[in-house]
């Protein structure tokens, strides 16, 4: 019996001893359990966060179970979309969800959908800028004068004392 319990499902934020996410996990999974038959049933999510990528990998029996397609599914659009939008437990939550229903045998409920990330400008146009330059020379040319009097007042008023 293939449980979702027999799987491990963990976020880091970088990767010290491999590149690749694939090779840590079954680095991962072969030092949790070191024979087949320890690791036959388990698998493992692996997500990646400062490189928004992530792995599924597990025993045999795990692999057949979930089936190469819920595993590439998982993969290529599950743990990458919702990372770049840095919605990591949501990633990994969907992502067990997918895989539970792999297992038990239901329909595949589907991954997110990329958005199109349209982001307006914040940055003011040319006509904006055009329309208050008077007024930011005025601020900035006084600015200026007041950094320049200032000073020599103070001097002035300090040697004329003496």
């Amino acid at each position: 019996m293939l449980t979702v319990a027999d799987s491990g499902i963990f976020p880091t934020r970088f990767l010290l001893s491999k590149a690749d996410a694939f090779e840590y996990a079954d680095q991962v999974l072969e030092r949790w359990y070191p024979t087949l038959e320890e690791g036959n049933n388990k698998g493992i999510v692996v997500l990646v966060t400062s490189q928004k990528e992530g792995a599924v990998t597990g025993g045999p029996a795990f692999i057949q179970a979930v089936g190469d397609t819920v595993l590439d599914a998982v993969v290529s659009q599950n743990l990458p979309v919702l990372a770049v939008d840095e919605k990591y437990n949501e990633a990994l939550y969907s992502s067990a969800k997918r895989l539970a229903a792999a297992i038990d045998g239901l329909p595949d409920p589907g991954g997110p959908q990329p958005k199109d990330a349209k982001r307006e400008s914040n940055f003011k146009t040319k006509e904006e800028t055009a329309e208050k330059r008077d007024q930011f020379t005025v601020v900035v040319g006084g600015l200026l004068v007041i950094a320049f009097v200032v000073p020599m007042a103070q001097y002035y008023a300090y040697v004329s004392k003496k």
